[in-house]
């Protein structure tokens, strides 16, 4: 014999639970209203007791809002984006509002189909990775009628606001650093960068400031999917074949860096006297290599933070003034695989 269907949790039944009118349970978990205090505990306490979860589809009918602030990022699997969400969830914690988190995987059309069905939903902000965006999906954020804050770049016009750091700028810097520490025949490896604009914009500074020096990238190589850590052993390897004479790879991020670094140690080769390197995020995960990656920390936590401010300000009643524009500044770490001179 089947058991009957189970009905959804009801005020009623939170008012039956604790003695009160189903308009008191309301005032109380709506926390609006004079109530008492022992109401208030008793309420609360048996709306634990039963596992009660209030409606907020029926109050955001009054609203045209829920307490969700929409995330949408191109990747889980990428380390770098769960450190921007802890920075996100730092500055929400105590305010009431919850990030919901869509995943894009680089494409356009996805990033479309995940901001229609999040706008569906009626969120009070938007946090968005990347200042590029389809036609569709920039009309939506224009229209959302909502704080939109795009993160992680800034070399661009945002919708509204933005925080993250200049890639192009961090590019120029570390060729700058290479450059320092004596080194002239660099080669490059990093990520398919048609879907991916920050690794580009970083490539396109890095170019630029080398052949502002009469330096020109000798070898590079890119790659899609897969794991990183291989991909750069792989791509390490094949590029040393095929320019042994090269000194200095650039890596577009930690992980492939993280890759060559290992390879090249195996071989026996002098990094970073022979041979010098550096990667781009700055991940504390690879503080256990034989040695310390040169990189550039991304300011990923703080960029999160700074987002989730900008939306909780917009949306203070009054709203509060803020800067909507922020630009960090990512710092170069020299490691043990870039010679300082």
């Amino acid at each position: 014999m089947s058991e009957p269907a189970k009905r959804p949790l009801t005020l009623r039944d939170v008012s039956e639970a604790s003695g009160v009118s189903q308009m008191t349970v309301s005032r109380v978990l709506r926390n609006r209203g004079d109530v008492s205090e022992n109401t208030r505990l008793r309420v609360l306490a048996a709306a634990k007791a039963l596992g009660y979860v209030p409606n907020k589809i029926a109050g955001a009918l009054a609203s045209n809002r829920v307490n969700l602030i929409a995330v949408i990022i191109p990747s889980l699997s990428n380390m770098v984006f769960p450190e921007v969400l802890n920075g996100i969830n730092d500055l929400l914690d105590d305010t009431g509002l919850q990030p919901v988190v869509g995943v894009t995987d680089y494409l356009a059309e996805k990033e479309e189909r995940v901001l229609y069905e999040m706008l569906s939903w009626r969120p009070s902000g938007i946090i968005v990775a990347g200042l590029e965006h389809s036609d569709a999906s920039r009309a939506m954020l224009k229209g959302a009628g909502i704080p939109v804050v795009e993160i992680m770049d800034t070399d661009g016009k945002p919708i509204d606001a933005m925080v993250g750091i200049s890639h192009r700028r961090a590019g120029q810097e570390m060729a700058q650093a290479i450059l320092r520490s004596g080194y002239r025949r660099v080669g490059f490896m990093g990520t398919k960068m048609a879907h991916d604009h920050r690794a580009r914009k970083r490539f396109e500074g890095f170019t630029q400031a080398l052949a502002r020096e009469g330096v020109e990238i000798e070898d590079r190589a890119f790659y899609s999917g897969g794991s990183a850590l291989v991909k750069g052993r792989e791509m390490t390897r094949e590029m040393l074949e095929r320019s042994p004479d090269l000194d200095f790879f650039y890596y577009s991020n930690d992980m492939i860096g993280a890759g060559g670094l290992l390879y090249l140690l195996e071989q026996g080769i002098d990094v970073p006297g022979q041979v010098g390197l550096a990667g781009f995020n700055g991940l504390d995960l690879l503080q256990g290599l034989p040695r310390q990656l040169a990189t550039m920390d991304a300011c990923r936590r703080e960029i999160g933070q700074r987002a989730a401010q900008i939306i909780t300000a917009r949306l203070a009643d009054p709203p509060q003034e803020i800067e909507s524009q922020v630009t960090l500044a990512p710092v170069i770490s020299y490691g043990q695989t870039l010679k300082r001179r």
